[in-house]
């Protein structure tokens, strides 16, 4: 499978967020491999956007999101890491969050990690996938763009057609534009 290279993500945010649908995240974590379709994604700008963490500018914790396209971006919100991957045009920021996978593959460890049985309550949340897929902020930084990495994004052979959009869930204030994008009726979506 191709790992999706640095030129997908230095892209308009709201853009990498849609084209992310269907695409696999492939995490490794040792000798095992855990993967899971991307079926939900938030868009996030720069400084301009009073729900993203650049809202306040370029701190310590958020530099990351002025970084090169196609790294990650891990902060923690109620006691949960999210991840974020880092998608701009030149001379911005921006990033992408993952708000729910469907599992592939290393199902048993993924649930062996959140300790559930009912596998449609395994990744169907930003929180959820990544304590499924073993992601935390040791992570944050890390380049998805290289072969090597503990975390990649691949493409695969699906092609979503029933893409649904909202706005962004669980922020007090936003964008007057629908930027959530989900695969319609897919069982793994969050809410």
């Amino acid at each position: 499978m191709k790992i999706l290279s640095r030129k997908f993500y230095a892209r308009n945010p709201k853009t990498v967020a849609i084209e992310l649908l269907g695409k696999v995240i492939v995490r490794k974590v040792g000798n095992k491999k855990l993967s899971g379709m991307i079926v939900e994604t938030e868009a996030y700008y720069g400084d301009k956007d009073p729900a993203s963490r650049a809202y306040k500018g370029k701190k310590k914790y958020n530099s990351v999101m002025w970084d090169l396209p196609g790294k990650l971006f891990i902060y923690m919100v109620h006691g949960y890491w999210l991840l974020n991957i880092v998608a701009h045009e030149k001379d911005s920021a921006g990033v992408v969050l993952i708000r729910a996978l469907e599992p592939l593959d290393g199902v048993d460890e993924m649930i062996k990690n959140r300790r559930v049985e009912n596998i449609r309550s395994l990744t169907n949340g930003p929180g959820k996938l990544t304590k499924a897929m073993q992601i935390d902020k040791k992570l944050n930084g890390l380049d998805v763009t290289k072969r090597n990495s503990e975390l990649t994004v691949v493409k695969s052979g699906f092609r979503p057609k029933n893409i649904a959009r909202s706005y962004r869930i669980g922020v007090t204030k936003d964008l007057p534009e629908k930027l959530r994008f989900y695969l319609k009726g897919n069982n793994f979506v969050s809410r």
